[in-house]
């Protein structure tokens, strides 16, 4: 698993995802979780919630490893997925230095973290074009990951979602997952942040 930032082979890989209840963090955490067991990693999936259902704050974790997990929590993300103004605020800080922080651009206004590499993408929009629906937003995250840090292989996500997915919503999950592959091997500028300016 190579580092987000330097590309450098790493053991151990601790990805958030963080947002609103109702976005499918849970979801997307436990489809990367089951395509990285399917790859024969060590792995653990932890999630919690706010006080409310859907809308209050939800966030989820996977710990990825080649070797097993002595310690199963989540200590300084690698990767840090904002889909709310509040996750940002929160989570994007605790990133671990060299880490990456991938947010919805058009759901949060983004300020500058030290140490860093910041990924603004209109994932929420994406997610509409692609599958129909904003609240494929969870899976067109998981393909852009897949471009940037390799978690999982592109293989594994798909099966994974086939396994996890009724037919009814499998075929719109599939195509945020394209979407976000081909949104992640697009140019962009290392270390851009996309951040609309503060008010």
């Amino acid at each position: 698993m190579p580092s987000p930032a330097s590309g450098a082979p790493v053991s151990r890989l601790e990805i958030r995802l963080s947002g609103s209840g109702g976005q499918g963090l849970v979801l997307a955490s436990t489809i990367l979780a089951e395509a990285a067991v399917a790859t024969g990693r060590e792995v653990v999936q932890t999630q919690t919630y706010g006080p409310e259902a859907r809308g209050g704050a939800s966030c989820a974790e996977v710990i990825l490893s080649d070797e097993e997990i002595d310690f199963p929590e989540l200590v300084s993300p690698d990767i840090t997925v904002c889909l709310s103004q509040e996750a940002f605020d929160t989570f994007a800080a605790v990133t671990r230095d060299g880490g990456l922080v991938l947010y919805d651009e058009q759901l949060v206004v983004a300020k500058p973290v030290q140490g860093v590499r910041l990924v603004g993408v209109p994932l929420t929009s994406l997610a509409q074009q692609a599958a129909g629906t904003p609240l494929a937003a969870n899976i067109v995250a998981l393909g852009i990951l897949e471009t940037m840090a390799t978690p999982v292989p592109v293989e594994a996500l798909t099966e994974s979602l086939h396994r996890r997915l009724p037919e009814r919503l499998l075929q719109a999950n599939l195509a945020a997952l394209r979407v976000g592959l081909e949104t992640g091997r697009r140019p962009r500028r290392r270390g851009a942040a996309n951040q609309r300016p503060a008010p």
